[in-house]
């Protein structure tokens, strides 16, 4: 080189690099695998194995005597209680246990975790069946055991009657019973055929094989449905695989279909002859719908239906499809004859906390919003009058745990009476006859509880999302007989972990109270400035947030934050648990999914935290979240700057009926083309696009198919938009936490929000579980 060219070179390279932007002078930083690693260190499978002595969860052996199991450090205990007794202890010696196991199942019997799934316990013996298979009786005092055969237990396509006698199942589109002393076999209908079968269970977004049913009290009667799908439109789906692809192609109907399944009920009476057991209700069909749920099944049986306790009639709720209309019916399961009683009609939708027929003294107690709250009515079974209204306020009766008819008294969990977080749900007694109100759990904490068979006893289990959880037994006034179990969280705080922080903030009225948590690394610095990461489920069947009980990990949101973000769920407008106005703020318009809320408040917690990093907002959610997240990033592009959707139901005309026909009305065309459902329509909004969109669906999901994230993909190459799509070969609908859909997730954050560069090939669920 000639020496007089170099310094004019030198200058050139410097005028060069002072042109080039920031970003191409420097690399963008790198995670490392050690911070993946402290990030995968939060989730479920790593955190919950270090929560010792945690939530009680009681199987009650009869009125008094319940057992349950606890997670210690040094494995997992059996205890026994008998509250009559008010007696504490170990059910057995676990490691004398495994001994008297080993003879009969080998060496690898773990006394730490004995795998059990039910016992039984008498003076001087244990009878225990496994989670592996099998059933054993040990005696207490030496330990030997022996194999016994126990009766069978039911399959998944099989509905147990209440005495444990015998199974309903279906065979050929028609319902059987089996014996499970004998094995002996009843053919109980016969003219089922495809598409009009007895007890199918098919709401088009989900399928099972077991029957939609609900036994009578005496196990001698079967009330369910002749299910009708003809006409009804398909759905396809294509597996992937080398060779020709196996197609899933099933009955689904789509808002707007002129034929959507009906239910033609029946009761099945085990007692009478065969060719008269079908008694059919005289009536037309009705649409399958419910007061409960977007199924026919509500609590795993057939929901809206309630047995008198002499199993001669039969009460049940007729729902219009659009969900307005509600009617209360009464059957003579002898005859068939029906006759209404009451009907509940609502503007926008109408959905129960639940109901009771008390037969023996002819009235309904009815679940009704139409004072704005969650409240239970009085009906005359008989004329159909309203007698009173039991409970009164603002809160809400959320689910109705126990009818005491002889006392004339009610157990249910209600909320937003007491003072404190308005999601912590309590135990109350209520008075049928004077309304009055008594809190059994008094302690200011989520409450979930387990009620004896008799009532006299129940299980308290009192948390927080930042108060681990307290278990204890009380009697039927609430007071306290012992303390069960208190949880020690010492080594997963000294593993890293911290709690979340609650906020609230205000709604979009600028006067409601909104209700979140927030998620902080655990080295957090608050002289640094953080990126948002909004997870979000919209509801309007649920929130972002979901219990308010303790939980070691909130799906992989603290893992999130260990990555250097700030990480909120917040329970918009629009979600339940609050009013009747709450919860149906955006009827109609499912488009909204909270999003004004989500804004808002992010806005406010920024205001309030100097270390939340407004410029930078993400977004991520699954399901009706994955609908929510893209929605979010194209309804608010200034302020979303990159979103993660997954499985999102982007059109609701493209998923199931009652799903869209319920929040945002039967589907009207109007005579400019448009129509009442295109407010909701991510794909019309493909051109808002501006930052980093990754969409991602399993190409085998049969409850949100493939096909509505695929209009949006369409509509976005229509509109010349970048984007992000992953499709994950036959995968159904419950991929989201999947190890390599999570680890893509945290890497687009990473790499578009936080601006740097994950770590190559990091693969999670890699790393050593905690021993317990």
């Amino acid at each position: 080189m000639r020496r007089d060219l170099a310094p004019h070179l030198v200058a050139l390279v410097l005028a060069l690099s002072s042109a080039l932007p920031a970003a191409a002078q420097e690399s963008p930083p790198r995670l490392t695998a050690a911070d993946y690693q402290r990030a995968e260190r939060m989730l479920a499978q790593h955190t919950n194995p270090l929560v010792y002595h945690g939530a009680v969860q009681p199987r009650w052996l009869d009125d008094t005597r319940f057992w349950y199991e606890t997670r210690t450090p040094e494995g997992i205990q059996y205890v026994l209680v008998d509250a009559a007794r008010r007696t504490r202890a170990p059910a057995f010696d676990p490691v004398r246990l495994a001994d008297g196991l080993r003879p009969l199942l080998g060496p690898d019997v773990d006394a730490r975790n004995l795998g059990i799934r039910a016992l039984d316990v008498a003076d001087d013996r244990i009878a225990v069946r496994l989670r592996s298979g099998g059933t054993y009786v040990c005696d207490l005092e030496t330990y030997s055991c022996r194999a016994v055969e126990g009766r069978p237990e039911p399959t998944r396509a099989e509905v147990l009657s209440p005495d444990g006698a015998r199974v309903v199942f279906i065979r050929d589109h028609n319902l059987w019973v089996r014996e499970l002393d004998t094995g002996a076999e009843t053919q109980l209908t016969f003219d089922g055929v495809e598409d009009f079968g007895y007890g199918t269970n098919n709401a088009g977004w989900i399928r099972g094989p077991n029957p939609v049913v609900k036994w009578s009290p005496d196990s001698r009667k079967i009330a369910t449905f002749q299910h009708d799908g003809r006409g009804v439109g398909w759905m396809s789906l294509a597996s992937t695989k080398v060779g020709h692809p196996d197609i899933d192609t099933w009955r689904y109907p789509l808002p707007g279909d002129s034929l959507i399944f009906r239910i033609h009920r029946v009761v099945i009476d085990l007692d009478r002859p065969e060719g008269e057991r079908v008694v059919r209700f005289r009536m037309p069909p009705d649409p399958h719908r419910t007061t409960c749920s977007d199924h026919v099944m509500c609590g795993g049986e057939f929901g809206d239906v309630e047995w008198a306790a002499d199993g001669r009639t039969l009460a049940f709720v007729s729902s219009s499809r659009d969900h307005k209309r509600a009617t209360v019916r009464i059957a003579d399961v002898r005859t068939g004859e029906v006759r209404d009683v009451f009907e509940e009609v609502e503007e926008t939708f109408f959905e129960s906390n639940g109901w009771r027929y008390l037969a023996d003294s002819n009235e309904i107690i009815w679940f009704s919003q139409r004072d704005d709250w969650g409240h239970l009515y009085l009906y005359d079974a008989g004329t159909g009058a309203l007698k009173r209204q039991i409970t009164t306020g603002e809160w809400n009766v959320l689910e109705i745990l126990r009818v005491d008819e002889d006392r004339r008294e009610l157990l249910v969990m209600g909320n937003e009476r007491e003072p404190g977080d308005p999601y912590f749900r309590y135990l109350y007694r209520i008075g049928i006859d004077d309304g009055r109100v008594e809190l059994l759990t008094p302690d200011s904490a989520n409450h979930v509880v387990s009620i004896s068979p008799s009532g006299a006893y129940f299980v308290d289990v009192a948390s927080t999302p930042v108060k681990p959880p307290v278990s204890t037994l009380r009697d039927r006034n609430g007071r306290e007989i012992m303390r069960l179990e208190e949880a020690d969280i010492s080594a997963l705080v000294a593993a890293g972990w911290q709690p979340p922080m609650p906020f609230s903030v205000k709604a979009r009225d600028g006067v409601t109270d909104l209700y979140g948590l927030l998620f902080r690394p655990s080295n957090f610095d608050p002289d640094r400035k953080y990126p948002v990461v909004n997870y979000i489920y919209p509801g309007p069947q649920s929130g972002s947030v979901g219990s308010r009980s303790f939980r070691a990990a909130h799906r992989d949101l603290q893992a999130i934050a260990e990555l250097g973000f700030v990480v909120i769920e917040l329970d918009a407008m629009g979600t339940p648990g609050r009013s009747k106005t709450f919860h149906e703020a955006y009827y109609g318009n499912m488009g909204d999914n909270g999003l004004p809320d989500q804004v808002g408040g992010i806005k406010q917690l920024a205001e309030r935290y100097s270390w939340i990093d407004i410029e930078r907002v993400g977004v991520y959610g699954h399901s009706g979240g994955g609908f929510a997240a893209a929605g979010a990033i194209l309804r608010y592009p200034d302020f979303y700057d990159v979103a993660v959707s997954q499985a999102g139901n982007h059109d609701n005309r493209n998923y199931e009926d009652d799903w869209g026909e319920k929040w945002q009305g039967l589907l009207e065309t109007y005579p400019d083309g448009t129509t009442n459902y295109d407010n909701q329509a991510n794909q019309l909004l493909a051109e808002n696009l501006k930052g980093k969109l990754l969409l991602a669906h399993g190409t085998l999901d049969d409850n949100v198919p493939p096909y509505n994230t695929l209009l949006l993909v369409d509509a976005l190459i229509e509109a010349n938009k970048d984007f992000d799509l992953l499709l994950l070969p036959n995968r159904r609908h419950g991929f989201g936490n999947e190890p390599y859909m999570m680890r893509r997730r945290w890497d687009y954050f990473v790499r578009h929000l936080l601006g740097a560069e994950p770590p190559e090939g990091y693969e999670i669920g890699k790393l050593q579980r905690p021993v317990g």
